[in-house]
């Protein structure tokens, strides 16, 4: 895993909250609305948490798609084998992703943050499967669709995480031990 100085990340954090937002389209616009009318406006650790939840979920879509298409293309290894790239990269992707959740689990049971079963597991998941749906049919149908509404939703939780530690100067100086 690579590591950053303080000053690199100021600089990462600094260039992003210079850079606007994208525009959203109406599916991520419905997301982040209805993320924010369930969970509140204000950033939280926990609200964090049910985003990289959600953030997985293209990623697994995409591998699923690409192993199915992969069991298709028979007559053209050179098409299987570019689909297989795709397909490792997705994976690497996901996983990425699923360590920000892990951190962020730790982080909360660490600190003593209390979750309601119901918010921060089933509902997170019910979303989650319904943007798996989503974004599989898009990816299936035409996957610049789905890769555009991936770049909307990394953009709005990097903007998100970003205004967060603005915000929260104090974390700066908060030591955090991880067996992850």
């Amino acid at each position: 895993m690579q590591q950053f100085d303080g000053n690199t990340l100021r600089r990462e954090q600094a260039r992003t909250l210079a850079t606007p937002r994208i525009r959203y389209g109406l599916l991520a616009r419905v997301l982040f609305v209805g993320m924010d009318l369930f969970y509140g406006r204000r950033r939280t650790l926990s609200k964090f948490k049910v985003l990289e939840l959600i953030a997985r979920v293209p990623y697994q879509a995409w591998e699923q798609v690409g192993y199915v298409a992969m069991t298709h293309t028979a007559h053209d290894p050179g098409f299987a084998r570019r689909i297989f790239d795709r397909v490792r990269q997705s994976r690497q992707q996901q996983d990425n992703e699923q360590w920000h959740l892990l951190i962020l689990q730790e982080l909360i049971r660490t600190r003593g943050i209390r979750e309601g079963w119901i918010r921060y597991w089933l509902v997170p998941q019910l979303v989650a499967f319904v943007y798996y749906q989503i974004v599989w049919l898009l990816y299936v149908v035409r996957p610049a669709l789905a890769y555009r509404l991936n770049a909307e939703f990394e953009d709005h939780a990097e903007h998100e995480y970003m205004e967060f530690v603005r915000d929260h100067p104090e974390l700066e100086q908060a030591p955090f031990d991880s067996i992850l």
